[in-house]
């Protein structure tokens, strides 16, 4: 199949990747140069603008930053909507607010083009490995033409209903993903200075009752887990950043519909002062170093 893929960065780049494995033709666009040397190294084929990686495609994929830019590349003259043809299905994959993916939709189908909205969980190892969570805002005809092609880079899809649906189940769980690290990094911390050895801590929360994917996948204290981030010095992984954004997105969400978040609320303000301290390009379980002792250092 013919897919243009807009957007090559820490996600979109094996994703790209992988739909090229999987046999599809890509013609892909970014606005970094490395990026674009990176897929074509791949074997992906090079568009000057995302309305030129839409041209010819038979499914078009977006994987942004933010809804800023999720606008653009759809709505300017030089976007997705200017070149892709009437009846073909696009695809957006950032995380953004359901606001902006039903407006993007609404736009879509103005001009006779499917939208689904297929936010991802599984990260850049996610990404990379082909083993993505796919949560997809579609009528159930598009889910099942699109099916086949996020397999190509997803081990799961879910339908979670209409156009937006998608961005809901993606905030409401990282929306729970960043309050679960707070409390392990908490309690991780707490343990420390009580004396107990944080691996043998790790290890009884990990078959106890505090197990959660944050503690036994991706504990945030070091040498806990050695494919952790937190085991590389925060490198690599979700950034502490896009955590914020997301918080940002979900309890903006929740104000809208005037439903409290109150953890969500807090662990929003937490991830600020990570950022403010200059801390937001690290992997986000590196949360715990606001619970050191000396200049938030661990």
């Amino acid at each position: 199949m013919r897919i243009g893929f807009i957007g090559l960065g820490h996600m979109g780049g094996p994703m790209a990747a992988n739909l090229l494995k999987a046999g599809h033709a890509v013609t892909a666009f970014d606005l970094v140069p490395a990026a674009l040397d990176a897929a074509k190294a791949a074997g992906a084929t090079l568009a000057a603008s995302p309305r030129a990686a839409a041209e010819g495609a038979e499914v078009v994929i977006t994987m942004l930053p933010a809804a800023q830019h999720v606008k653009a590349v759809y709505l300017n003259d030089d976007g997705v909507l200017a070149g892709v043809a009437k009846g073909v299905p696009v695809v957006d994959s950032s995380t953004i607010d359901p606001a902006t993916a039903k407006l993007i939709g609404e736009a879509a189908a103005k001009q006779g083009n499917p939208f689904a909205d297929a936010p991802v969980s599984g990260g850049v190892v996610g990404a990379q490995a082909g083993t993505l969570t796919f949560m997809v805002g579609a009528d159930e005809a598009l889910f099942e033409t699109l099916r086949p092609v996020l397999s190509g880079m997803g081990k799961n899809m879910v339908r979670c209903g209409e156009t937006g649906t998608g961005q809901i189940a993606k905030i409401c769980n990282n929306l729970l993903l960043g309050i679960s690290m707070i409390g392990v990094a908490e309690a991780m911390k707490l343990g420390e200075t009580l004396g107990i050895d944080p691996a043998k801590l790790a290890s009884i929360v990990n078959t106890s009752t505090g197990r959660c994917w944050s503690s036994d996948t991706c504990n945030p204290y070091p040498g806990i887990v050695e494919t952790a981030p937190a085991s590389r010095d925060y490198a690599g992984g979700f950034g502490a950043d896009l955590m914020l954004k997301d918080l940002g997105l979900a309890v903006d969400a929740a104000r809208g519909a005037k439903q409290p978040v109150f953890m969500g609320a807090l662990a929003q303000q937490l991830y600020q002062s990570m950022s403010q301290q200059g801390l937001g390009g690290l992997d986000f379980s590196g949360i715990i170093k606001l619970y050191a002792k000396n200049s938030g250092a661990q």
